[in-house]
């Protein structure tokens, strides 16, 4: 078997108490077979603990206040602190590290829903890179197009190469990405999947890019941002304190939330937005230059993490939309904060922003499976001449 990391796989050390918050609250914490047999068999002073703080029907670690029952005040782990590492289940074990599991391929990343990863990805200056070593052991999966994986791979390369060549600039990168995503879906959809090579030579030719930047120039998008942030109410909530932040943020960026009034005020909250947004940009590029780089990591976190699920579900664009549109609200968040901030911004409010939003997405199946549903609803439009 072949197992991917990304470069910055090994940096990860957990901070523990010294996080701003805690991996041990917000969610569900299910246990494993094989744990949750060696706490049923346990014999020492901690045994009436485990048997009262495991609810054993769920397979899961019972929640006081939407903490697990062994987080204590100090944001430790009391099964951790008594038992040590070995005690561990394998979600405890495991997180952040993340694993998509394909035939002969283990793909391993870390999840931005840790602070400290987070911190680590945003500060990474240097392209991603992806690095492999063979294990000697052998998964088979029922359902499973080998060729089909095979293009979605070469694919994935593809869009990270565009995303990563800091020459463009980062809109037509991403637009780029959308139009192979798009092409692509429409050959797995005609199953004409030998074609597939045919979208790589296609859009890497300077025809292409005229095409996608003349696209770009003719695009309004305000009304789909605004959609888009208000599809985040449709999903749910891991942490109280999400939705109040939602709120907060929409009416700084888009004025009295639904806009009932007249369509004179409504066009005044746009013309704030597009003023707000425009010097929101000129501030990044003045005190914060990397935004774009920033961007341009998240983006390739989300498509190497997701885009080749695609062989399981058929929904390539889907995956892309979602990194793109995932990108796009981190933005629209990053800017509400600005505003909150009279105008300003620390690199704590960037870190805080993309971990609680991956937290709220990739840490739900139902938000997850919600969200895509969404952008199969809501489809980016620029790429429809080849349907």
């Amino acid at each position: 078997m072949q197992v991917t990391f990304p470069s910055y796989y090994n940096a990860f050390s957990c901070i523990a108490d010294a996080c701003p918050d805690t991996c041990c609250a917000g969610w569900q914490i299910m246990i494993d077979d094989r744990s949750l047999k060696k706490y049923r068999r346990f014999q020492g002073t901690f045994r009436n603990r485990l048997h009262n703080d495991i609810d054993w029907e769920e397979h899961a670690f019972r929640q006081y206040g939407h903490r697990c029952a062994f987080l204590n005040e100090e944001n430790l782990c009391d099964m951790y602190t008594a038992l040590g590492e070995k005690s561990l289940c394998r979600t405890c074990k495991m997180y952040p590290r993340h694993v998509e599991e394909f035939e002969d391929v283990r793909e391993m990343t870390l999840s931005v829903s840790c602070p400290e990863v987070a911190r680590i990805l945003l500060g990474k200056k240097e392209p991603v890179r992806f690095l492999t070593y063979e294990s000697n052991k052998e998964e088979e999966y029922d359902d499973f197009d080998p060729f089909l994986y095979s293009k979605l791979v070469d694919a994935r390369k593809v869009m990270i190469d565009i995303l990563q060549d800091r020459d463009k600039k980062l809109d037509l990168r991403v637009g780029l990405v959308l139009a192979i995503a798009h092409d692509l879906q429409v050959r797995i959809k005609r199953e004409d999947i030998f074609s597939i090579d045919d979208v790589f030579e296609k859009y890497q030719t300077e025809k292409a890019v005229q095409f996608v930047e003349a696209k770009l120039s003719e695009d309004e998008n305000y009304a789909f941002i605004k959609k888009m942030f208000r599809n985040q109410y449709l999903m749910e909530r891991l942490r109280d304190d999400w939705e109040p932040h939602l709120l907060e943020a929409e009416s700084l960026l888009y004025g009295d939330i639904g806009c009932s009034d007249s369509e004179e005020q409504c066009t005044k909250y746009k013309e704030q937005y597009a003023k707000n947004k425009q010097e929101f940009h000129t501030w990044l590029n003045t005190h914060m230059p990397d935004y774009e780089i920033w961007y341009e990591q998240l983006l390739v976190y989300f498509i190497s993490t997701y885009f080749c699920g695609a062989v399981y579900d058929g929904e390539a664009y889907v995956k892309v939309q979602m990194a793109v549109v995932s990108v796009l609200l981190i933005h629209e968040l990053l800017m509400a904060q600005w505003l909150k901030n009279e105008k300003m911004l620390e690199m704590e409010d960037v870190v805080d922003t993309v971990y609680r939003y991956s937290r709220e997405l990739e840490h739900s199946d139902p938000n997850l499976n919600l969200m895509e549903k969404l952008m199969r609803r809501d489809l980016l439009s620029w790429f429809k001449k080849d349907e």
